[in-house]
């Protein structure tokens, strides 16, 4: 049987995802190599352009087998300016309660993708940045191997033709 190296596997999903991806949403992603330190912050830098839409933000995480629990629990942080405007502790299941991971994906890697803050809207346009940490028991956790944000803009509904604000 013929392994396909890691790298080669990453790289095909990842291009499968630009070519696959909506105008309307954008997604960033960290690799953690699957050794995710306690106080290893996965940062995440983007700009809002529009300001006045809405937005859904979601966490994606791709685990493996190597990931020894059913949840993962973990701290996220907005910054604007240098200065928080968001914090939260999160905590996500991952798999069943008979241990079936949950999520999509073949072979050992699955991906899940959580809502963390839906039809949000930032206070003003300019530079931001996410962070998140990992807040499980362990200082090195297995089996994460990829973490990262996916920003969804919401279109304006419109009714009898006028905006709905």
């Amino acid at each position: 049987m013929k392994v396909i190296p890691k790298s080669i596997t990453f790289a095909s999903v990842f291009l499968s995802l630009i070519s696959c991806q909506d105008p309307n949403e954008q997604v960033e992603m960290n690799n953690v190599d699957s050794h995710w330190k306690k106080n290893d912050a996965q940062k995440f830098d983007f700009e809002v352009k529009d300001a006045q839409d809405h937005k859904n933000l979601m966490i994606v995480v791709r685990n493996n087998n190597d990931y020894p629990y059913s949840n993962l629990r973990l701290i996220a942080n907005i910054e604007h300016d240098k200065k928080i405007i968001a914090t939260d502790t999160l905590n996500y299941v991952l798999a069943k309660p008979n241990g079936e991971w949950i999520g999509s994906g073949f072979g050992d890697t699955k991906e899940i993708i959580f809502q963390y803050k839906m039809d949000c809207k930032f206070p003003q346009n300019g530079k931001y940045s996410f962070k998140l940490v990992q807040a499980m028991r362990r200082n090195i956790l297995p089996g994460i191997e990829d973490i990262g944000i996916k920003i969804q803009n919401l279109k304006p509904s419109f009714i009898n033709g006028k905006q709905d604000n």
